[in-house]
This record gives structure tokens, sequence and C-alpha cells, in this order.
């Protein structure tokens, strides 16, 4: 597979053999440029950054060559080891650091890894700073330093901690209630960090823990994306131990998914929904996701009289429309969950925090407050363009639905009267389109998808 690039850092596979795209040199060349950006904008004063990862592996050689590589340069690293990327994120921004690397893939599979770049507020680095770490590639300009200067290595293996306490000081989070209902979840710790940290987060509230795949040994059990199909194990865990709910993460656990007390799945596109439900219960305020996510947010978001706003998809652009709007929470539909008082970045563990909060503050099962929330469907589908440009595509579709509202802060998003959507974005990586739509019924979804594409495919 290619090396991917993106604002979130380089993304390869490690496979041992030629067509491995995330090499020594590769890595070395990446975080060489990394670090000089720092120096470059610190006007080369003292910088320290903290590096973590997850359970993969791969991650403890990387780690090793990135260490040495950045302490060739002469800046100092805080080895957080075994971690997760919003705890490298919270530790960067508690800290007061210059920046970090999270070495992980997030969802990808075992033989992936990837560094994963944040800024000296522990949020993902702009397009400004990738497009500078790009230029000093191209360039060749980093400069080492001799052996009388080089870094230090100071190791801390409390992050994840530090991330949990956090979070339980947030005033949105009710402890006492959460302890005094004695809830048993089976967590599914994908043989990564998350087995450490998810479980430590229920123990801090009493919660009774099933670990299942919670050994980080980075030996993947099922596919690491925390999606339905991937989660059979986990959802008969649940009915056997008769437990109240099911959690999942992803292997860096930025994502999370919940399966209810009968063993089914609550909906990726739904744990921000609800975490939303509780905070704008507690705060109004407006909420932010992405395109590509679910229409169940908006619709919630004004029944409580707040505000919603549509970014473009990814966390950075997230990020940057919550603050523009001074949201209250926001996140995508994948699972992820950003809430401004812990941080501005996709966080599990809060999620997990405000999602229980909510559960026990409403008496509630699990598959009662899924009912409480409408029920919409999404396609998702993808489809090769060789032969005609994105921009024909485009313009044919927009004149096709000229009776649609017509979104175009990221590809091309068309919300039908009845509000089903479709949203079409080319790939940052492929000569690809990717197509989402949204409605009452999957069979409806399914042939807004292919209605778009039988007209692509007539162009």
């Amino acid at each position: 597979m290619p090396l991917i690039k993106s604002i979130s850092g380089i993304r390869g596979t490690l496979k041992g053999d030629k067509d491995s795209s995330l090499n020594p040199d590769v890595i070395k060349t990446f975080t060489s440029s990394f670090v000089q950006h720092l120096k470059n904008i610190n006007n080369n004063k003292p910088i320290s950054i903290a590096i973590g990862r997850d359970g993969r592996v791969s991650g403890k050689r990387i780690c090793e060559i990135v260490c040495e590589v950045s302490c060739n340069m002469g800046i100092n690293i805080i080895d957080l080891g075994y971690s997760t990327t919003p705890s490298v994120e919270v530790f960067i921004d508690q800290e007061g650091l210059d920046g970090g690397i999270m070495i992980s893939a997030s969802h990808n599979g075992i033989e992936w890894n990837a560094l994963k770049l944040f800024n000296s507020k522990g949020e993902i680095i702009s397009k400004d700073d990738f497009d500078n770490i790009n230029s000093i590639i191209d360039n060749k300009s980093f400069n080492y330093e001799d052996v009388k200067s080089a870094g230090k290595i100071i190791t801390n293996s409390h992050s994840i901690e530090q991330h949990i306490e956090l979070i339980l000081s947030n005033e949105l989070v009710n402890i006492n209630k959460i302890k005094s209902s004695k809830l048993k979840i089976v967590v599914d710790g994908i043989n990564s960090t998350g087995g450490i940290a998810v479980p430590y987060l229920l123990e801090r509230l009493d919660v009774e823990v099933v670990k299942l795949n919670c050994e980080p040994d980075g030996n993947f059990i099922h596919d690491p994306e925390p999606l339905e199909k991937n989660l059979i194990g986990l959802s008969n865990s649940v009915v056997k131990n008769s437990a109240n709910l099911g959690i999942a993460v992803d292997p860096d656990v930025d994502r999370l998914a919940f399966i209810d007390e009968k063993g089914t799945y609550f909906g990726e596109e739904y744990t921000l929904v609800a975490c939303a439900d509780y905070v704008l219960n507690k705060n109004s305020g407006p909420t932010v996701s992405n395109l590509s996510s679910t229409k169940a947010l908006r619709e919630l978001t004004e029944f409580r009289g707040c505000n919603y706003f549509y970014s473009a998809v990814g966390e950075v652009n997230v990020v940057e429309m919550m603050k523009n709007k001074n949201a209250v929470i926001g996140g995508e539909g994948n699972g992820g969950v950003i809430l401004p008082s812990i941080h501005y970045g996709r966080d599990a563990l809060i999620g997990i925090a405000l999602f229980l909060s909510h559960l026990v503050e409403k008496s509630s099962s699990v598959s009662n407050l899924r009912k409480q929330y409408p029920s919409y469907y999404m396609a998702k589908k993808k489809m090769n363009i060789t032969n005609v440009s994105f921009e024909e595509v485009f313009k044919k579709l927009k004149v096709e639905f000229l009776d649609c509202e017509i979104i175009e802060i990221d590809g091309l998003k068309i919300i039908f009267k009845d509000s089903s959507w479709v949203h079409l974005r080319k790939s940052n990586t492929e000569d690809i389109i990717r197509i989402y739509s949204e409605s009452d019924n999957i069979l409806k979804a399914n042939q807004i998808a292919d209605k778009v594409i039988n007209l692509i495919e007539n162009l």
C-alpha cells in the first residue's frame, strides 16, 4: 500500500518487504521534518514533545526511531509509552509542551501504523503546518545537533491516569450517581491501550468490569474498527454476563461504540447524539458535526432551541468550526466525541463518562435510551472516477437537483425535501468519489446513493 499523507500525519504498512510503505527511512525523514518545523516556529528555543503509542506490535520499534531522531536534533522527549490519542493530547496541553506524536493507525488493521502529529495545544496540526513540514522534506532542510546538544528522554507512564483525573473532575460527569448505580459493563479493548484505559476509568467509577481482548499485545482479535459486524463477540459476552452494556473502542481510543443489554448495536452514529443530548440538557449552546454524520444531531440540537453547524469532514475541521461557533459539544459520526471543556480532540473516554452519566440520570436501560432517538440509516459507497473530472460530476448533479439544498463546503452535499441527503467527496489518496447517503430506511438510502452513481456513470 502507498504511504498516505494527511494533515494528521503519515500512515502506511509494515509488512517486512518491499511493499512496506512505513519503513525506517520514511519514519526518520518525516520525524526530522516535524521536529525542524517545531524548531522553526519556536525560533530554535529549547523544544520538548511527548510521544505515545497504542498496543500495536510495531509501535515500540517506531517509537525508538522517533526518539533517536528527535534527540539527535536537540529536542527533549517525554516517552509516555502505552497511551491513547486523547491522553497524549491532554498531556501536551496540561504540561505546556511544544507538540507531540502519537504512534497509531487508529482503526486500521494490524499491518498498519502511523505518526499522528499535534501542536502545542495538543490538537491535530493545521494544513499550513502540514504544508510547511512537506516543504522541509522536499528541501531536506533539517539540521542535526552534535552529541553535546542532543536531547534527553524522560519516561512518564502516567498519561492515561492524568487524562482520567481530568475527566473525573469535569462538572458534567455524575460520579456519585454512576457509582451508586452498580453497573456491570463488558469492555472490548481490541488488544490495545483501550484495554488499559477503559477498565481503569470504569473501575474509578465503581463499575464491575468484564474484560474482553484487553491485553495490549497488538494482536487484534478482530477487525479493529468498532462497527457492528466486528463486535459479535462483545454482543455475545454482554448477554452471557447479564451486563448493562458493552463498550468498544478503536486501538487509540478516539472512537467509541456501545452494545445494549440485549446484545444489540447502539450505532456509532448515535454515540455523539446521546452524549450531545446529555450535554445540551446541562448547557445550552451550538453543536457541530461533519457533513457525513447523521442528521439526528441537527434535529436534536434544534429541538433544544440551539444552533447546529456543519463542518467539512475531518477532526481538524470539526474543531475549527466548534471554536468559531463556541460549540458546547461536537464530533464525528464514527463515534468521535469532542468536549471542549476537556480538550479539542475526539475522546472515547470522556464519551464513556458522558454516556454513563446520561444513562444513570435517566434511570434507563441502553435499549430504552436508544428508542428515544430517531432511526436513520446510512449507505456508504464509493466509485472510481477516471474518465471525467470531479468538477464536471458536481456541476451536473447541481443541475439535476436544482430544487434541493446544496452545500459545497466539502465536496457536494444534497439535502432533499424530505430531509434525506447524499454527500459526495473526492478521496485524498485515490481517484474515487465517496458517496454517503442517509434516509429513514436503508432501502431508500441505498436507492439515493445508487441513483447518484447511475447519474455519474451516464455523464
